[in-house]
């Protein structure tokens, strides 16, 4: 048995999950990091991993029942069509699906673990949460509704002790932007417009999630948080 708190990070496996994930082992938590591939080369004391798809109730549920505890989830599972394929419907409700709808799932499928810790919940919202992306329709729609089911959740179960916030990552190097970073002039043009002159990084989001999973962020509630080195600030 052991006194730690437990989080369970989905889509922690890659990326800014898996940025995350680690963050959160470094600070203490033993943490189980959910991916459609787990079998990574994540190999760290405290970190655990199992295979979750979010578009996937009976996956979502039998995922879950291998908890039988929770303090934090972490929802950071996220797809993205590039190319204007977003325009295409189909296209448009996969990502709908995995982005938002998948949310919502674990929101769902962990609030009785997270009533009964006192736990909460941080979400990956985006810039796009704030602004639109001309060829991302899909993307744009999903972190926008991610913020405002954020919010929805935060009023409705904040009464039984569980908080919901979000963080709104900027430009960050992961896989997914890749072909963005390999683009040198749109590159430079993101850094920029970034006051901190850099992209970030997923390990950069480890500390503000930590954060508002932990006891000292317990009167916060509702927040979408940028962490994006001050681009929406320009």
């Amino acid at each position: 048995m052991t006194d730690k708190k437990r989080a369970l990070v989905v889509g922690g496996t890659r990326g800014i999950g898996r940025g995350i994930a680690e963050g959160l082992v470094a600070a203490g938590w033993e943490v189980v990091a959910a991916g459609r591939n787990p079998h990574s080369t994540l190999q760290k004391a405290g970190l655990a991993t199992t295979k979750i798809d979010v578009s996937d109730q009976r996956s979502v549920d039998e995922a879950v029942a291998q908890l039988d505890r929770l303090d934090a989830l972490v929802n950071s599972a996220g797809i993205i069509a590039r190319g204007g394929a977003e325009f295409e419907i189909e296209t448009f409700q996969r990502v709908i699906e995995v982005n938002l709808t998948g949310t919502m799932r674990l929101c769902v499928a962990c609030k009785p673990l997270l009533a009964a810790s006192g736990g909460s919940i941080v979400n990956i919202a985006s810039m796009l949460s704030f602004f639109g992306g001309p060829l991302v329709p899909a993307y744009t729609a999903s972190k926008g509704g991610v913020a405002q089911l954020t919010k929805a959740l935060a009023a409705a179960w904040g009464a039984e002790g569980i908080r919901v916030n979000a963080v709104a990552p900027g430009w960050i190097a992961t896989e997914m932007t890749q072909a963005l970073q390999a683009d040198e002039a749109r590159s430079a043009a993101i850094r920029a417009r970034t006051p901190q002159g850099r992209w970030g990084t997923p390990e950069d989001l480890a500390g503000a999630v930590a954060f508002l999973c932990s006891d000292a962020a317990a009167f916060v509630n509702g927040v979408i948080l940028p962490v994006d080195g001050g681009y929406l600030t320009v």
